[in-house]
C-alpha cells in the first residue's frame, strides 16, 4: 500500500506532463483509475517497441538473452507492464534503465527489482528517490521511495549496457529536466529515448526545484540533434513517436522560450508579471492544451532563468568536472 500512495502522490505532484506536473492541490484531478489504464504497444522495428499507459512513456529493447527497459511508469501497472512485455518476447527485463526520479517514470522500480531486473539511473536519481522531493511550484511533498526501489547500478557522466545483440548507451545531461536525466541511445537501431527533456507536442516540465533549468533543455536536444538523422526514432518522455523534424521543431520553441524570458527577467520583473504579459501566448496554440500547462510552462522558465543557483550545487558541479 505505501508503493500505491506514492504512485497516487507521483501522479497528482510529480507526473511531468505539464498539465499535471505543477497542477496546485486545489485544481489537481483525482487519482487514475490504474484498474482502466491499457497498455498500447508500438513497433518501432529491430525488435523494439514503444509502450504507453499512464505516465512516461516506456522503451523496450529485446536483446538475446533478456530486455532492456527504459522507465517503468506507476507501480500499480507492473502486472500490465510485465503482461505487454510478456506478448512482445518471453525473455526477462534485465535492465530497468530511469531516465529521471519522477513517480511516473519510477513508480514499478521495486516491483520489477523483485522480478529480477537491475535498476539503472543517474547517482542524482538513487539521492532525490531516497530523500523524498518537494515541488517547487505547489510546495506538494513527495515521500522517500522505499529502499528496494531505489537503483542498485548508478553511474555519474556515461555508462554503457551490454546484452548479447543489444547494446544501450546511458548519458547524463546536466540540469535539464532535473538533476539527474539519463537519456538512452540504442545505436545499431537507431532509437534514442530521451525521458522528459523531450516532450512530442506540449510543453516540458521543468522541475527547477531539483535541479531543472531551461539550458540543460536546449543542451539535451543539441546532443540529440547530434545523435540522430531523418530516419531515426525517438522516444520521448510524453507524447507519440518523434523524429528529427520534431525534436527540431521543439528546440526552437524551447529557445524562443529562453529568449524571451530572458529578456524580462532582465527588466526585473517578478513572477506575477511575466506570468500577466503572456509571453508565450503564439506558442500555446501548439503546446499549451490548457491554460493551466500554459501558466506553468511560463512559471518553470521564469524560476529556471531568475533563481540564483545554489551554492553547494555549484561546487558539487565543478568537483565533477574536475
Amino acid at each position: 500500500m505505501h508503493l500505491v500512495r506514492i504512485a497516487v502522490v507521483a501522479a497528482m505532484m510529480a507526473l511531468s506532463g505539464p498539465a499535471l506536473a505543477q497542477t496546485p492541490p486545489a485544481a489537481a484531478p483525482p487519482p487514475p483509475d490504474f484498474s482502466k489504464v491499457e497498455i498500447k504497444t508500438t513497433d518501432l522495428g529491430d525488435n523494439c517497441y514503444m509502450l504507453e499507459g499512464q505516465g512516461g512513456n516506456i522503451t523496450v529493447a529485446v536483446a538475446k538473452e533478456g530486455i532492456i527497459m527504459v522507465d517503468g511508469q506507476f507501480a500499480p501497472l507492473h502486472d500490465k507492464i510485465k503482461a505487454a512485455v510478456a506478448v512482445i518476447s518471453n525473455l526477462p527485463i534485465k535492465y530497468l534503465i530511469n531516465t529521471h526520479y519522477h513517480g511516473d517514470h519510477t513508480g514499478g522500480n521495486e516491483s520489477f527489482a523483485k522480478d529480477g531486473a537491475i535498476i539503472v539511473a543517474q547517482i542524482n536519481v538513487k539521492s532525490r528517490l531516497a530523500a523524498g522531493t518537494t515541488n517547487g511550484l505547489t510546495g506538494a511533498k513527495t515521500p522517500p521511495a522505499p529502499q528496494d526501489a531505489l537503483p542498485s547500478d548508478t553511474y555519474t557522466n556515461f555508462s554503457k549496457i551490454r546484452l548479447r545483440g543489444r547494446v544501450a548507451d546511458l548519458k547524463h545531461i546536466e540540469n535539464a529536466h532535473t538533476d539527474g536525466d539519463t537519456y538512452v541511445w540504442f545505436k545499431t537501431a537507431n532509437l534514442l529515448s530521451t525521458g522528459d527533456t523531450f516532450t512530442n507536442g506540449r510543453y516540458p516540465n521543468i522541475d527547477f526545484a531539483q535541479g531543472g533549468n531551461i539550458k540543460g533543455m536546449i543542451l539535451a536536444t543539441d546532443a540529440y540533434l547530434k545523435l540522430t538523422n531523418a530516419k531515426s526514432r525517438i522516444v520521448p518522455g510524453h507524447g507519440p513517436i518523434a523524429d528529427k523534424a520534431a525534436l527540431t521543431e521543439y528546440r526552437a520553441m524551447l529557445v524562443t522560450a529562453r529568449d524571451r524570458m530572458a529578456k524580462l527577467v532582465k527588466e526585473g520583473k517578478s513572477e506575477d508579471d511575466v506570468v500577466a504579459a503572456k509571453p508565450f501566448a503564439d506558442l500555446d496554440k501548439k503546446w499549451a492544451p490548457t491554460e493551466l500547462a500554459s501558466k506553468n510552462f511560463i512559471r518553470v522558465v521564469y524560476h529556471s532563468l531568475a533563481d540564483k543557483p545554489d551554492k553547494k550545487s555549484l561546487l558539487k558541479r565543478m568537483l565533477r568536472r574536475g
